[in-house]
């Protein structure tokens, strides 16, 4: 019998530490924090200009109260771009000659997180939320962090972003009065490219005595996004993913409708891509629509600036195009925060820090400079987003509060969708970014070649549109994205 109540002993001792590990992790009742001993943290991002000084405003107003009644102390750092971001994390993880010591949080999207979660270097942020907290999140923003072969999280969501339609409001009156069209069409993906016809049209009516002149209406950035979500509004998962490994799912019939929808416009001029961003492309008055990220919405231009002068525009922000008969489906993107795998205390106070960033109000001032979406439900309203900016009496650009309050006043109809993460996710990604759009831009050069030549415009691209063409894309986009998923260079 003493043997029995000595092992007794020993579980009621063990299920206490449980016990009081769980409190810590999930209620954060008792902190490992000392306000006397500060824990100093870095943080490495990619925000500039107006965002960074937001997210550095942010971290001083964490410093001085939250962070200083608690003991912890967080230090910003830019690291200029995604890219650089990405090349130095990669160089502190294996230890790269020169390279910075890895930071206790950075910014980071799901494909990147998860190599590094490979590589067993991040924390397991499940350990310190309890549900209670995981509650309080847009459910697809915390799913999308669970990148773990267990399920747990990995990404803590800070700050999401989806996409809208910007359109040159000034520039489309004009258009819309001569021919009729209306802004409703430009709630479907058909829609849009037949009002991308009639535009170039009517312009090429402009000029009588010069044929085939007309101008391009539209662009898309984030060309992946048009084939995960497009497919998706279609009903088909083209990424099937499971336990990191992905299986293609490519069908014939919805890859047509993609293709017809976006490289017969541009191959016939329709749609048009000449920047480096199609907000570029709306200030040079090559287009007067484009589809992108909200976080986009602060670089569309307020004026025009062509060879022959200037003018001022207004803007108007349209949910993201559906196909017709599609499911109203719209990309979930925007990097999280996740934090270096390294001992109790600095995990658990990373991770007060980024509770704190996205409390609503804190969370929606960010989100007012950035056009960023915040990740609480609770935040995700107009009424919330009216109550902080006249509580904290901020001054919102038109364009960043049009855009905020589009995606708010449509969430209730709206699945979010991203695509789980896998093995050779960012490669498979590029085929869907790059491979149609190079096609579309080659030959598009080729048909203006066919008309300078004196062809007319049906003339010129018959055969890029043809049934064979269609053909000979479709083998080669599944054989290249094959290719890419399964890792091959």
């Amino acid at each position: 019998m003493k043997h029995v109540g000595s092992l007794w002993k020993r579980v009621c001792l063990l299920c206490l530490a449980a016990g009081a590990a769980l409190a810590l992790a999930g209620c954060g009742s008792k902190s490992p924090l000392d306000p006397k001993d500060p824990v100093s943290l870095t943080v490495w991002h990619y925000y500039n200009g107006s965002q960074e000084a937001a997210f550095d405003a942010l971290v001083e107003e964490f410093n001085d109260t939250v962070g200083r009644e608690r003991g912890i102390f967080v230090q910003s750092y830019t690291q200029g771009s995604v890219a650089n971001l990405e090349t130095a994390v990669r160089d502190a993880v294996n230890g790269e000659v020169g390279a910075d010591a890895m930071p206790d949080i950075f910014s980071s999207y799901a494909d990147t997180a998860y190599e590094i979660e490979t590589a067993g270097a991040l924390a397991n942020l499940s350990d310190y939320l309890s549900q209670e907290e995981l509650d309080q999140y847009v459910a697809s923003y915390i799913e999308e962090g669970r990148i773990a072969a267990d399920g747990s999280l990995r990404i803590f969501p800070t700050a999401k972003s989806t996409e809208v339609t910007m359109v040159n409001r000034t520039d489309w009156e004009p258009f819309a009065a001569a021919t009729g069209a209306s802004l409703e069409d430009l709630r479907t993906v058909e829609g849009i490219t037949a009002t991308a016809k009639a535009y170039y049209e009517w312009t090429d009516g402009l000029t009588p005595e010069t044929l085939g002149d007309g101008r391009a209406f539209y662009g898309r950035d984030a060309l992946a996004n048009y084939f995960i979500i497009g497919m998706r509004q279609l009903g088909v998962e083209i990424f099937q993913v499971e336990n990191g490994q992905a299986a293609l799912n490519t069908p014939k019939e919805e890859l047509r409708r993609l293709w017809e929808n976006y490289y017969v416009p541009m191959v016939k001029g329709y749609f048009g891509a000449y920047g480096s961003f199609r907000s570029d492309d709306v200030k040079t008055g090559d287009i007067l629509a484009y589809t992108g990220s909200t976080a986009s919405a602060m670089y569309f231009p307020d004026q025009v600036e062509e060879e022959d002068g200037s003018h001022a525009i207004e803007h108007l922000v349209l949910p993201a195009p559906v196909f017709e008969g599609g499911r109203n489906c719209a990309v979930q993107q925007g990097a999280g925060m996740v934090v270096s795998k390294s001992d109790q205390r600095r995990e658990y106070a990373a991770v007060e820090f980024l509770k704190w960033f996205t409390q609503a109000e804190n969370n929606l001032r960010f989100g007012c400079v950035s056009g960023y979406l915040p990740v609480r439900k609770e935040a995700n309203s107009t009424e919330k987003l009216e109550q902080v900016i006249a509580d904290q009496g901020l001054s919102v650009a038109p364009k960043t509060h049009d855009c905020l309050t589009t995606i708010f006043g449509g969430m209730e109809g709206l699945n979010l969708y991203t695509n789980k993460s896998f093995e050779n996710g960012s490669a498979a990604r590029k085929v869907l970014e790059y491979h149609l759009a190079d096609r579309a831009s080659a030959d598009r050069a080729a048909v203006l070649e066919a008309m300078g030549q004196g062809q007319s415009l049906e003339e010129a691209s018959a055969d890029f549109v043809s049934e064979a063409a269609f053909e000979d894309w479709y083998g080669s986009f599944c054989a290249a994205l094959e290719k890419a998923a399964g890792g091959q260079s």
